[in-house]
């Protein structure tokens, strides 16, 4: 007899997806069965749902295919909700399993029930339940065509015995009615006469570049020939813009570079490709300059500035066309002016990550830089939302092979070594790093055994400095006495020792070059617990009067509560190098 589990299997197997991340349990008991039989699909025993969400998601976002995670009803599949949303933020094609309670006790305040119809509704764009065997397999097959097609989540919540049914007779379903390509949108020619208008007519252009860009380097560095413009990039541009670009001025934001701040606030006329960089405080101010947007979703034009003018379209396709209507602009002032100033900033930036053997502790930006230095030419980086971010900004050098995967739109703790099981299981023969913090990997630690278990080659590096480093930051700056930020770590490589994964330990700025390097050398998976300066701080690019104040207020505090320590180990580390 073939089941409606059975069924739901080959049709996850014609979609091609290649595995499923979760747990089992007894809601799931029918589909992880028949998915053991089919053979085709491999289940990925994670230990903590939220990790099969960012998994998934990470195997998505690198693919570009669709990915599964599956969850037991009630608390098992509330677990994935925090990584789907990361997942359907990032707009990223990922689908969902969540199993539900008997299909006769819903309602009846049944152990376990949740409503998951309702849970997920937010972070997907489709949430529907099977409550008998006629309604598959259609309606995973739209749940597929959703998530492909729009580019997020799709949920299918399923009773455990709905599972077991005998199926309903279907046609199988055929890939190409399946999987939808994404489609190719060039703007009107109304549209595209008015945008070259605006560049023509304008001197200082400045770009600013988002994750829309992929695909579109070249066309890129003929834009920036063409109108003599600097490109600044949004955090999820940079492993699509940075590389082998001349008009790259690094990134804006709140932990970007002065230089991409400053090339955005000088400009006549800013062009927005593909990006809904959220904040506005960076954007130029009052109408003092055209604002152009190009992007594929309508919703995104003008919500975050108001704009000039605003433009549906693919940006690759889009700049295609553009580029016959532009005028050769001969003022190269404003760029060669941006390009200085990004020589300038590089420069003070590369210059903190340089340690002193001897000289504890190591400073965090050392150990990123060695990381980017010693991995391979196609690694994929992940890091965890915090400081982690910051270094991975800043020093990680993409160049069109290597891969860069975060929680850069839901921000959420706990991300990087969830992500890098997902991106290690797809690439099992790719370099995958973790640049983890010690509160992110601690949150998550126990799917460190994942590694073990499936002899996943993941190397994890964890910036160990003892606190919740960026949310102490952010209190510091605001006049806060820094509260709740403490860790108390055990040795991370001794426990790694202990569960049969390489351990390093790194306490002096002179064991970093060599130690990252043999670890990113390692035939298996590493931890790296790199012991790196608290003290550390990770400036953003425009020092606001109300930050300094909260600054000021901060040390006030810390000499009237007896801890001036820690400014003096603050001016140690950040003015006397």
């Amino acid at each position: 007899m073939t089941t409606v589990a059975d069924q739901f299997a080959e049709v996850l197997a014609v979609a091609g997806v290649k595995r499923i991340y979760g747990i089992v349990g007894d809601s799931l008991n029918g589909l992880t069965d028949a998915i053991r039989r089919q053979g085709k699909i491999e289940w990925l025993h994670v230990r903590h749902e939220e990790v099969a969400a960012f998994a998934a998601g990470a195997e998505a976002h690198l693919t570009g295919e669709l990915a599964v995670c599956a969850g037991s009803c009630g608390p098992g599949n509330l677990h994935l909700i925090n990584g789907l949303f990361d997942c359907h933020r990032s707009r990223v094609p990922v689908l969902a399993i969540a199993t539900h309670i008997p299909s006769a006790e819903i309602g009846s305040g049944y152990f376990q029930e949740t409503h998951p119809q309702s849970l997920f509704q937010e972070c997907s764009h489709y949430c529907e339940l099977v409550s008998g065997a006629n309604q598959m397999p259609r309606i995973l097959e739209i749940a597929i065509r959703e998530a492909v097609g729009k580019r997020g989540v799709s949920v299918i919540v399923i009773p455990g015995d709905v599972a077991l049914q005998p199926a309903s007779a279907a046609p199988p379903p055929k890939v190409e009615g399946l999987l939808p390509k994404p489609p190719v949108v060039t703007p009107a020619p109304d549209d595209l006469d008015r945008l070259a208008a605006l560049l023509n007519d304008n001197d200082r252009i400045t770009l600013l570049c988002g994750s829309g860009c992929q695909g579109a380097h070249d066309e890129l560095l003929a834009l920036g020939e063409r109108l003599k413009a600097p490109m600044v990039h949004a955090y999820r541009g940079k492993e699509h813009v940075e590389w082998d670009n001349p008009y790259d001025v690094g990134m804006t934001g709140l932990i970007g570079f002065s230089s991409g701040y400053y090339a955005m606030r000088e400009c006549d006329a800013l062009l927005m490709l593909g990006t809904d960089f959220p904040y506005r405080q960076f954007y130029p101010e009052g109408g003092s300059a055209s604002i152009a947007q190009v992007d594929l979703r309508p919703e995104n034009i003008g919500r975050r500035t108001p704009v000039d003018l605003g433009i549906v379209g693919d940006v690759r396709a889009t700049l295609t066309a553009l580029l016959p209507l532009l005028k050769q602009k001969r003022d190269d002032t404003h760029l060669v002016h941006a390009q200085q100033h990004y020589a300038k900033a590089r420069k003070a930036l590369d210059e903190l990550a340089v340690g002193k053997p001897g000289k504890r502790l190591i400073h965090p930006q050392q150990i990123a830089k060695a990381i980017s230095d010693h991995a391979t030419e196609d690694a994929v980086f992940t890091c965890d939302v915090g400081l982690p971010t910051v270094w991975a900004a800043r020093y990680l050098a993409m160049n069109g092979k290597r891969r860069l995967v975060g929680s850069f739109w839901h921000g959420s703790m706990a991300n990087a070594m969830a992500q890098g099981i997902g991106a290690q299981a797809a690439y099992p023969g790719r370099q995958v790093i973790s640049l983890s913090g010690d509160g992110g990997f601690t949150m998550l630690m126990g799917d460190f055994l994942t590694l073990v278990q499936y002899g996943l080659p993941l190397k994890v590096v964890v910036f160990n400095n003892g606190s919740l480093g960026f949310v102490e930051l952010e209190q510091k700056s605001t006049g806060f006495l820094d509260f709740g930020t403490d860790f108390k770590n055990p040795n991370f490589a001794e426990m790694a020792e202990a569960v049969g994964i390489k351990g390093v330990r790194l306490e002096d700025p002179g064991e970093v070059n060599d130690g990252i390097a043999a670890a990113l050398a390692h035939d298996g998976p590493v931890l790296v617990d790199a012991v790196v300066n608290r003290a550390e701080l990770a400036m953003p690019p425009s020092i606001t009067v109300e930050m300094a104040k909260g600054f000021s207020l901060f040390m006030v505090k810390a000499v009237l509560s007896g801890r001036g320590d820690e400014i003096i180990d603050l001016a140690k580390t950040n003015l006397w190098r």
